[in-house]
């Protein structure tokens, strides 16, 4: 329990000094993060027990990790993310930071007091592979809130016709 709130006050305090998104955007991320993050682990951490926070059952210190320890770190990526640099770079972004992720995880799977992470079949070779795809749903929702608020500012609703 250590490290997980060790983890949500560094990395709250990080987003919150290094945010670039609009208060709007942050919401966003912030709410989808959850929403994301609960309706992957329902399956995943209570259907099929591939991990767990804490213990097995659904229980009140695992609302931590899915509500405020995650949330920043998007809020984080999307800050700092290149978007005006080559594609190339923007690859080299998410890459680092699934594997900085990818370290994160493998130490939060340490013995209480500093881990409160456990693997089922789950493997770190499991984030691995889904956590680039996550951060590109993440991008793709980030560009679409984007796009809202740019029509919400000039009014350009486009209808099919």
């Amino acid at each position: 329990m250590i490290g997980l709130l060790i983890a949500i006050v560094v990395l709250n305090v990080l987003a919150i000094k290094m945010n670039q998104l609009t208060p709007n955007q942050t919401l966003h991320i912030w709410t989808f993060t959850i929403a994301l993050q609960l309706a992957f682990d329902t399956i995943i951490e209570f259907k099929y027990y591939g991990y767990w926070y804490f213990s097995k059952a659904v229980d009140w210190p695992g609302l931590l990790p899915h509500t405020i320890l995650i949330p920043p770190v998007n809020v984080l990526f999307l800050s700092l993310f290149p978007f005006k640099k080559p594609r190339k770079k923007q690859v080299y972004y998410v890459l680092i930071w699934t594997i900085s992720i990818l370290i994160y995880e493998a130490i939060s799977l340490l013995p209480e007091p500093l881990g409160y992470f456990h693997y089922g079949w789950w493997t770190l070779w499991h984030s691995a592979a889904i956590d680039p795809v996550l951060f590109c749903v993440l991008l793709g929702y980030y560009k679409w809130v984007l796009k809202l608020e740019k029509i919400s500012v000039h009014g350009e609703v486009t209808r099919p016709k």
